[in-house]
């Protein structure tokens, strides 16, 4: 769905009626995610899992953080799967997800592109998904969104918050954009994981203390060859004048922008229309990373896209609350002969064998 522009800002006069009809079906919405949580009997996955979510509906920024805590992990010497319900994808689950013979309609986009970084499951029921993860090699198992899902026990819960909308108006679901109160939700985080410039002032918002993580989002190497174009531009997500935000940073000029749901299934005339607007105007067509793998696959070629990462302002206090489940530091890098000889005793030893890439034993 495409979010409202009320759920952003304060009510205008006119909406307001609007809010005041819309406010009986909050109350259910917020009955049933309460109702849920109380008949919940978490289970445990086998391996610490650290949540990342977030109180709004969409646009926040949780898949590039997933993968930037990812990063650190990798680099504290641990072996990390994501695990994701696979929005907009048809398959149950588990199942670790392939980048070249999944495609976004079976799978989820987002799960295509976590899963070009490092090792991803899809599975509907998040405790099953986790503990394959764990069975395939994990030490610790991310869950990219799933902070309202009280199937699973989380050990580390960060919520993400987009900096310029914070909470929007503050109301939940149809009536704003919370999938819950905020202070309900805050009660069970560990921490706050706020993206980009924080113009809304987020810490000063929380009704009680959090650890604040502040993180940007960077442009990926595409910026080079972008930089000054002209581009058609268009967005299937959550904050889609977030992406032409971005374009004007590097330096894009934008002859036209086009914003559709999230996670917006493309047919071949849409790319077809878009593509024929672009060479009228003797523009680049672009769109997100996320978006790309949404497209019919012969129309890709047709599309240039904008990556992006995210960096931290900061790393201490992510890496105090990774100390949470994560207590030791890396050893000392092991000589690469002498790591071989290590690894092949131990696979000798417990009969297992050595692990691939994914962490799976072969």
């Amino acid at each position: 769905m495409k979010a409202p522009e009320f759920w952003g800002r304060q009510a205008k006069p006119v909406e307001r009626p609007l809010l005041w009809a819309l406010a009986p079906l909050s109350l259910v919405f917020r009955a049933a995610g309460a109702l849920r949580r109380l008949l919940a009997r978490p289970a445990r996955a086998g391996v610490p899992v650290l949540c990342v979510g977030n109180l709004t509906a969409g646009g926040a920024g949780k898949t590039p953080t997933a993968l930037a805590i990812a990063a650190r992990l990798r680099e504290r010497g641990r072996r990390p799967h994501v695990v994701l319900r696979g929005y907009g994808g048809s398959v149950k689950g588990p199942v670790l997800v392939d980048p070249i013979a999944h495609r976004a309609e079976q799978v989820g986009d987002e799960a295509l592109l976590i899963a070009r970084r490092l090792p991803t499951w899809v599975a509907r029921d998040r405790v099953a998904g986790a503990r394959a993860a764990a069975a395939a090699g994990a030490d610790v198992v991310i869950l990219d969104d799933g902070f309202q899902n009280p199937s699973i026990e989380k050990d580390l819960s960060l919520i993400v918050v987009d900096g310029g909308y914070g909470f929007g108006n503050g109301r939940v679901i149809p009536a704003g954009p919370m999938r819950e109160p905020l202070a309900r939700g805050l009660a069970r985080a560990d921490g706050v994981v706020v993206v980009g410039e924080d113009t809304i002032d987020v810490a000063a918002a929380l009704p009680f203390e959090r650890p604040v993580l502040r993180a940007v989002t960077v442009p990926g190497p595409e910026t080079r060859r972008l930089r000054n174009r002209k581009v058609v531009a268009f967005a299937g997500i959550g904050r889609p004048e977030k992406f032409f935000d971005t374009l004007r940073t590097i330096g894009c000029r934008i002859a036209g922008s086009w914003s559709f749901p999230d996670h917006h299934p493309y047919d071949p005339d849409e790319i077809a229309r878009l593509v024929e607007v672009a060479h009228r105007m003797d523009a680049v067509l672009v769109t997100t990373e996320k978006d790309l793998v949404r497209l019919p696959p012969e129309a890709r070629d047709l599309v240039d896209h904008l990556t992006i990462s995210l960096e931290w302002l900061d790393a201490d206090p992510l890496d105090r609350l990774l100390d949470r489940i994560d207590p030791r530091r890396p050893e000392p890098a092991t000589p690469a002969g002498l790591s071989r000889l290590i690894d092949g005793r131990a696979g000798h030893e417990d009969g297992t064998g050595h692990e691939d890439g994914t962490g799976r034993r072969r």
